[in-house]
């Protein structure tokens, strides 16, 4: 007996030890796989070559531009025409002969950049920056020799990008660049001008006081009217474009959601096992709605913009279909679990099949239905800017254009704001909607 005990105990002893020993290996053995993960990554995604690619200035330029605006001094090497624009824009551009108080124009043409920078257009296709603290550039250009500077080119700052065929200065004061065709000087304000009115508008640089209560500054509109329709229609901005871009995504997310929800409905009953009692029925309908959720929504929207076409309607189809999977394996897992008593009873009035189905099915689900469909339309929100973009509808059409130009970042700022406003308002709107249709109130109690 006492042998038996001793052995048991024995075996005990040995157990534990070797509980303890797998928890030891467990503990060193995960550290030692994330480390060699991580240097699997550091490797394959070659962190050290993407760090010596990095071109902070580059980055710098990018940043700037998202929440300033540039104008642009620029000469035509060519003819000879001097041309002063916000952003570069048409709608931005100053009447011949005019210029901010910043720039003297004449035979030679002074920027004064601030704090000491100034550059002149010189004749003869030639350039003068003073530098403070390291002196003047001189550059010209000709159609034989290409561009030419006064400094050493192996002795050039990091700020400084030359080549025969352009100059590139970049100061904390602003750009200049020189090529064969033009010379052009940027120089950064904080802000987005022209975000209300364009240069052309007789509401551009007019006090909002004297818009909401002065005398008329338009003649033939009133104050508000004029300022509206000004504003509405600034071809720089596009914000009637943009509000209309901003309702087309909204109603891609709208459509493809709640149709793919009302597809969904009766079809899960099929795939419900309570409901269909054919278990090929079951798994036919099952490997459908997998199926359509196996397949991304993006590549969806591919293969339906090949189908029918770029638009909106095809971002709709591609969230709908998805959805539609998506909806189908949720909707027939809370068939499922409904309560069978309820069904029971409503049965023994004598209601027919789809009475017992709307009086005793849908009451029980719809508040798990109505949950998952409000969050699938404030997820597809987001969603529907990216699917715009391939579609060519929406706001991420805009938005891609606005990134494909790389010239007027802080409109991809504006609406990426939107974007994320959107999105807040989406979210607000489906807790509402929520807490008034499911618990019956307004409150959050």
């Amino acid at each position: 007996m006492s042998a038996d005990i001793t052995a048991a105990g024995t075996d005990l002893r040995a157990h534990a030890d070797a509980m303890f020993l797998r928890k030891k290996l467990a503990a060193f053995a995960l550290p030692a796989v994330v480390l060699a993960y991580l240097a699997y990554t550091f490797f394959a995604f070659d962190i050290a070559g993407l760090a010596e690619r990095a071109r902070i200035d580059n980055a710098r330029t990018l940043l700037a531009d998202t929440w300033s605006y540039k104008t642009h001094v620029t000469r035509d090497n060519r003819s000879g025409g001097m041309t002063v624009a916000i952003e570069g824009e048409r709608k931005g551009t100053y009447p011949e002969g005019t210029a901010p108080d910043w720039v003297s124009l004449g035979e030679v043409t002074r920027v004064d950049l601030g704090e000491g920078h100034v550059v002149e257009f010189l004749p003869g296709n030639a350039l003068r920056y003073d530098v403070p603290g390291f002196g003047p550039i001189e550059a010209s250009v000709s159609r034989a020799r290409g561009v030419q500077i006064n400094l050493d080119e192996a002795e050039l700052p990091d700020w400084i990008s030359y080549s025969s065929a352009r100059l590139n200065i970049t100061t904390e004061a602003g750009r200049v660049s020189l090529t064969r065709n033009r010379t052009e000087v940027f120089r950064y304000f904080p802000g987005w001008e022209l975000f209300f009115f364009t240069l052309d508008s007789p509401y551009h640089g007019v006090p909002l006081s004297r818009i909401l209560f002065g005398a008329r500054v338009d003649p033939e509109r009133a104050n508000l009217a004029g300022a509206f329709h000004d504003f509405w229609n600034n071809d720089m901005w596009r914000h009637r474009d943009v509000a209309w871009a901003i309702c087309e995504t909204i109603l891609m997310a709208f459509l493809g959601t709640f149709g793919g929800a009302i597809i969904a409905l009766p079809v899960a009953f099929l795939a419900a096992r309570n409901f269909t009692p054919l278990r090929v029925v079951r798994f036919a309908f099952r490997r459908v709605f997998d199926f359509l959720r196996g397949v991304d929504a993006l590549i969806w929207t591919i293969l339906l913009s090949r189908a029918f076409g770029p638009g909106p309607m095809t971002g709709a189809l591609a969230i709908l279909l998805t959805d539609t999977g998506s909806f189908g394996k949720m909707f027939s897992e809370a068939l499922e679990n409904v309560d069978g008593k309820q069904i029971e009873g409503i049965r023994s009035t004598g209601a027919r099949p789809l009475q017992r189905y709307r009086f005793g099915v849908i009451p029980q689900v719809v508040p798990v239905l109505l949950s998952q469909v409000l969050y699938f339309l404030e997820s597809n929100t987001r969603s529907a800017t990216i699917i715009g973009a391939i579609t060519g509808g929406g706001i991420g059409l805009l938005l891609t254009q606005a990134m494909i130009t790389q010239k007027d970042w802080e409109e991809v700022t504006y609406y990426i704001i939107l974007v994320i406003l959107m999105v807040f308002a989406m979210d607000w709107l489906s807790g509402w909607l929520r807490r008034r249709l499911i618990r019956g109130g307004d409150s959050g109690h």
